[in-house]
């Protein structure tokens, strides 16, 4: 009995044994999801910064300042060279842009050169009728003389200005359509395609191409501090930019580009902001 006994406690032993054998060898390792258990990472900075806050574009500093100019949707180093009356390339040169083409919604640019006071007052307008306009030449036939330029029929009430300007008219044409500074900053006169367009007064050529959206073939002068000029639409443009150019010198030619009919659209900026054509121009 002792024996069977022996043999059935043996037995027993044995199978649960097995068991515990069997259920080692069939039970697979626990999972461990790594990811709960990595240690939490610093907060994203990412494009908006660390706290999910844009940060702040280049010369944010200076918004509203004289002599700085906000970046809006649309615009070009151009287009704000032409609002600021300053040529695009000092710009791109005040504000260290190794590419003119990149500029952003909200960024603040430098739009007077370094160490000028902008929050100064300019000179007082040109006033009309003070100027003898140059005879213009026939379509077709060459333009006068660059160097012969137009004596002013009696002085000029604003010749004690250092920035006074005496425009003549850039073509002969009738004027089709007024300033408005709304719907139209500056006027329109009709022509000839291939007509002459000459110079309004002497200065030097800050833009000459089509990079202006609703302009055409441009050409934009820059006279001094104060005024700048523009000539539209044209069919061709005859001189370049950093060019100097005399009053009464045949920059283009007339034409359609970007228009709905052959026509010179001119505007007279000062100091950017665009004023009416016919008040400065002689009267016919």
């Amino acid at each position: 009995m002792k024996t069977g006994t022996t043999r059935l406690a043996l037995l027993v032993a044995a199978l649960v044994l097995a068991g515990c054998t069997t259920q080692r060898l069939g039970q697979k390792a626990p999972v461990v999801d790594r990811s709960t258990t990595r240690a939490p990472a610093a907060a994203d900075s990412g494009p908006t910064g660390s706290a999910g806050v844009a940060p702040a574009l280049p010369g944010a500093e200076n918004a509203g300042k004289p002599g700085y100019f906000t970046v809006r949707p649309g615009d070009t180093l151009i287009r704000i060279g032409l609002e600021t009356g300053q040529n695009w390339r000092d710009i791109q040169a005040w504000n260290q842009l190794t590419n003119p083409n990149l500029i952003e919604v909200g960024q603040v640019l430098r739009v007077a050169p370094p160490g000028v006071d902008s929050s100064q007052p300019a000179a007082a307008p040109v006033s009309s009728g003070t100027v003898a306009a140059r005879p213009l030449p026939a379509p077709g036939t060459s333009a006068p003389p660059a160097t012969s330029p137009v004596a002013p029929a009696t002085a000029p009430a604003a010749a004690a200005s250092a920035d006074a300007v005496a425009f003549v008219w850039p073509v002969a044409g009738s004027v089709i359509e007024t300033f408005d500074e709304a719907k139209n900053k500056g006027v329109d006169i009709a022509g000839k395609l291939g007509e002459p367009v000459l110079a309004a007064a002497d200065g030097r050529v800050v833009y000459a191409g089509a990079g202006l959206r609703g302009y055409g073939n441009l050409i934009i002068l820059k006279h001094n501090n104060t005024y700048l000029t523009a000539y539209a639409h044209n069919q061709s443009l005859l001189v370049r930019e950093d060019q100097a150019v005399k009053q009464g010198q045949k920059i283009a030619e007339m034409g359609s580009s970007d228009a709905d009919r052959v026509k010179l659209h001119f505007e007279v900026r000062r100091q950017g902001k665009p004023v009416d054509p016919l008040k400065y121009l002689p009267g016919r």
